[in-house]
């Protein structure tokens, strides 16, 4: 097979950058990690991507204009991030910025014109990566599973299964790995409630190294109270929007106690979903940006039965992984490959997701 290389880009709903990266594969295998980087949004970009995803989908009148801000933000760090390195990618693979994604009426919105993209730079580009999947009767989420188990399949890795890579972003998300059985699912809320909690109360955009949270008391009650959530006990597969739960459970609690009970939240979520695996998990390799917050790290080491480590502690880049993990799935769509399975998404059987763009003449 051919080993391409690809750069991948994603921006997560925080919309915190523009996370990039660059891989040497054929679509099976890695054989190469190259540079990494995360590009920046226009603040008024930013704004804007917040607004949406806030807002939700009853006005779209603002998503054209705001698309093309996206594509132009996507260009600049897509160029900058190339010339920079004096890379000479085969293809780009663009994920685009997620302001919707509603599995129950099979709708996912990623904004940015991968034509553009395209056209701007001379490069052909990979897009439209979840809709082959929905269309297929699948979620749509999560799609970073196959590149999941080509991390845990590298020769130098030798991970004992099953085991699970746990993904906190702004939602939580899990791959279950067990020998040839790979299982995927949304958790719950990740980092997006306590990052909502602790914006709205003034003091900064996110709780940096688990300061505020660790500041306070977990209030166990208004926890008990909030895992009660039917969307925890529903059988995969299953995928949630970052809007899809709310604060508003630790409401009149002080900004510390809140950020300890969201925390507790994140984690406690995870715990609850190893009663819908096959088996318990011996190792959890923690991606993401939760990885970094070290509240949300001890509630898990204390709720989890298997261990619990950073995924930077086996040589995995847990800031670029989702980047690395678009470019892989670039090239699963040249490779003819499937990206999505039946027990990752739903779909009714394994889909081979993206489309390919080529530059204009």
């Amino acid at each position: 097979m051919t080993d391409w290389s690809i750069v991948g880009c994603i921006s997560g709903t925080s919309a915190d950058g523009i996370d990039l990266a660059e891989i040497g594969t054929d679509g099976e295998t890695i054989r190469r990690f190259g540079p990494t980087a995360t590009g920046h949004y226009r603040e008024e970009t930013r704004r804007a991507v917040l607004d949406s995803v806030a807002e939700g989908p009853a006005d779209r009148s603002g998503w054209a204009a705001l698309s093309d801000r996206i594509t132009a933000d996507h260009v600049e760090a897509l160029g900058r991030f190339i010339a920079e390195r004096n890379l000479n990618p085969d293809f780009l693979s663009v994920h685009g910025q997620t302001v919707w994604h509603d599995p129950e009426i099979g709708e996912t919105i990623q904004l940015g014109n991968p034509q553009a993209i395209a056209n701007a730079l001379n490069i052909p580009v990979v897009s439209d990566l979840r809709a082959a999947d929905m269309a297929a009767g699948g979620e749509g989420a999560p799609i970073v599973p196959v590149y999941h188990r080509a991390l845990a399949r590298a020769p130098d890795r030798r991970l004992s299964d099953p085991l699970c890579f746990l993904n906190i972003g702004g939602v939580s998300n899990l791959t279950y790995i067990d020998h040839d059985q790979l299982l995927a699912f949304d958790i719950g809320p990740g980092n997006a409630l306590l990052d909502d909690w602790v914006r709205e109360h003034g003091t900064q955009d996110f709780d940096r190294d688990g300061i505020i949270s660790a500041r306070g008391q977990v209030d166990e009650a208004r926890l008990s109270a909030a895992l009660t959530h039917p969307f925890f006990a529903r059988q995969p597969p299953k995928s949630l929007d970052r809007n899809a739960f709310s604060f508003a459970f630790c409401q009149d609690l002080s900004v510390a106690d809140g950020a300890a009970t969201l925390a507790a939240f994140t984690a406690a979520a995870v715990q609850s979903s190893v009663a819908l695996l096959p088996d318990e998990p011996r190792l959890w390799i923690v991606c993401g940006g939760g990885r970094r917050n070290p509240t949300i790290m001890a509630e898990l080491s204390k709720r989890l039965v298997g261990q619990v480590e950073s995924s930077d502690a086996y040589g995995i880049d847990g800031d670029a992984l989702e980047a690395q993990a678009m470019a892989f799935l670039g090239a699963r769509l040249r490779a003819g490959l499937p990206t999505t399975y039946p027990g990752t998404t739903g779909a009714r059987q394994p889909v081979v997701g993206g489309v390919l763009y080529q530059p204009a003449p």
